[in-house]
C-alpha cells in the first residue's frame, strides 16, 4: 500500500472500475488501480483487514463459499459478514467450489457439464447473497479459465462481468 502511495496511484473499487467499463459512470483517475483477493483465505481477515481499513483502501473479494466456515485456511461466514458490513469490503464470487472448468469439459458430456457450470455460477451467487444480504453480479474465473460458453451462462445468470489473470 505504501509503494501505491508513493508512486500517486489511486485505488478504486471495482464497482467503480465495472461501470465505467460498461459505459455507465465516469473515466477513474490516471494511475488507478483496483484491488482484489480470491478464494476466502483467513489471512485476509487477519492480516489484511487492519490495514485496508485503517487506509480506508475498497477491495474486492472473490469468494468460492464451499470453503467458507469449512476449511481450516478460510474465513467463517462471521468473520466475512464483518468484513462486508466495512465500506470497504465488496464480496462476489468466485463459483461454489473453485473447478477447473477446462478439466470439467473433458470429463462430463454436454448436458452434465451444462448442469456442473449452472450449478457452480448459481450456487455460489445464491448462497453468498443470501448468507451476506447484499447483491452478486460480479464473478472472477477459477485458474482464470473462461471461454464464450461460460460467459454466456454467468450473463443469462445475472452475472454483470467475470475477470480472469489475463
Amino acid at each position: 500500500m505504501h509503494l501505491l502511495r508513493e508512486n500517486n496511484y489511486s485505488v478504486i473499487s471495482l464497482s467503480t472500475f465495472v461501470a465505467w467499463r460498461l459505459g455507465k459512470g465516469p473515466a477513474p483517475p490516471p494511475k488507478s488501480v483496483v484491488l482484489t483477493f480470491d478464494d476466502g483465505h483467513v489471512s485476509v481477515y487477519r492480516e489484511a483487514r487492519c490495514i485496508l481499513v485503517k487506509d480506508r483502501i475498497p477491495v474486492t473479494l472473490f469468494i468460492y463459499p464451499s470453503c467458507i466456515s469449512h476449511a481450516s485456511y478460510a474465513m467463517t461466514w462471521q468473520q466475512l459478514s464483518e468484513l462486508a458490513d466495512t465500506p470497504f469490503f465488496t464480496i462476489q464470487s468466485h463459483t461454489f467450489w473453485h473447478p477447473n472448468f477446462k478439466q470439467e469439459a473433458k470429463k462430463l458430456d454436454q448436458i452434465a457439464y451444462a448442469a456442473f457450470v449452472d450449478m457452480q455460477l448459481r450456487r455460489s451467487k445464491a448462497l453468498l447473497e443470501q448468507k451476506l444480504n447484499r447483491p452478486v453480479d460480479l464473478l472472477a474465473w477459477p485458474f482464470g479459465v473462461y471461454d464464450v460458453y461460460l460467459m454466456n451462462r454467468a450473463r443469462s445468470i445475472g452475472y454483470e462481468a467475470g475477470f480472469s489473470i489475463e
